[in-house]
């Protein structure tokens, strides 16, 4: 009759998808940690890690993560249920199956076993065909958590793909009004930990409907794009957001901008604008697209808040409107970018 070890097909000794599997034997005993050694062999196990005590085991836990460890209870110095502990702790969130070998049977040693660890117990001296199976078993288990561990990542991959799509505006490719609503929560709360001034810019197409009357909507599509692409590219830095409002409206959110910085970058946006002279043919500021914009900025508060900071550059935005267009104005510092230049 066949040794019942060999009974094991090899592809049961793969791990996911064919990979070596590694077991750490701690056993402080040569004769029984060499037969635990010859067994796991003849199963297919071929990378087998040998420690004669708990510190040893320890390290090599660390610096190798075995799949499985089996795992002796009497050993020099510390015992193999705080070996067990100790491992579990340095493994927060993952999970190596620890099997325990005792010559002790009680239920009260199975149950110090299993509450220190451990996943399974085998009574010394370990039948051949008893550590097969425990060691098929296993190897199932961790098959299967490493399979979830892939789908986990591949569903979270998923999710952030379609969360990107969510918040994207199918037009212009910025952040819809969704992700603006999201982020502009979630730069408030980080400017606020920081303490960092946090800009936010309402930007609106200067008599945009007079262009479509003009041109057509597809055109006015068109445009929408130019704007899309332009505001993109003057957001260069990591965490500058440029998104589309809604409609020509447009927001931008600018973490760690002060007030002197919203309005310089104002300027260059007209100035980027006006270096591409989109033709507005029924423009009465000129022949070309210009923008319009409110800003506020603030180092944010208890009392701050996404809705009250829209409000205030919605309210700059209609002031801006009143005195001409084709300007910025800051609602903290009563300024507009025509002022500032002239100043």
């Amino acid at each position: 009759m066949p040794h019942p070890a060999v009974l094991t097909p090899a592809a049961d000794h793969g791990g996911a998808g064919g990979a070596p599997f590694s077991v750490l034997v701690v056993e402080d005993q040569p004769s029984v940690r060499q037969a635990l050694v010859a067994e796991l062999h003849a199963a297919g196990v071929h990378d087998i890690i040998e420690a004669e005590s708990g510190l040893p085991a320890l390290e090599i836990f660390r610096r190798r993560r075995p799949d499985m460890v089996l795992l002796d209870i009497r050993l020099p110095g510390h015992d193999g249920y705080w070996v067990a502990q100790q491992m579990r702790e340095a493994e927060p969130g993952d999970w190596t199956p620890i099997i325990f070998l005792s010559g002790l049977d009680s239920e009260l040693d199975v149950w110090r076993g299993i509450e220190s660890g451990g996943d399974d117990y085998l009574v010394k001296p370990v039948k051949p065909i008893v550590l097969v199976a425990k060691l098929r078993a296993m190897r199932r288990l961790l098959d299967m958590r490493r399979r979830l561990v892939v789908l986990s990542d591949e569903l979270h991959r998923t999710n952030r793909l379609l969360n990107d799509m969510v918040e994207a505006d199918a037009l212009t490719q910025l952040v819809n009004r969704r992700g603006f609503d999201r982020l502009l929560h979630s730069e408030i709360l980080a400017a606020r930990r920081d303490a960092t001034p946090l800009t936010l810019m309402l930007c609106d197409i200067d008599h945009f409907k007079r262009y479509n009357d003009a041109l057509g909507h597809v055109q006015g599509d068109a445009c929408l794009r130019q704007i899309g692409q332009l505001l993109r590219e003057v957001c260069i830095r990591p965490h500058d957001v440029a998104s589309r409002y809604g409609g020509e409206e447009f927001a931008l959110i600018l973490p760690n901008t002060p007030r002197s910085g919203a309005m310089t970058f104002a300027r260059a946006l007209g100035r980027v604008l006006q270096g591409r002279a989109i033709p507005h043919p029924d423009s009465p500021l000129g022949g070309t697209i210009t923008v319009s914009g409110g800003i506020t900025t603030c180092v944010p508060d208890e009392g701050t808040s996404a809705e009250s900071m829209v409000m205030r550059a919605d309210e700059t935005l209609y002031a801006v409107k009143a005195q001409g267009r084709n300007r910025f104005f800051s609602f903290e510092m009563q300024m507009d970018t025509v002022e500032q230049r002239l100043a």
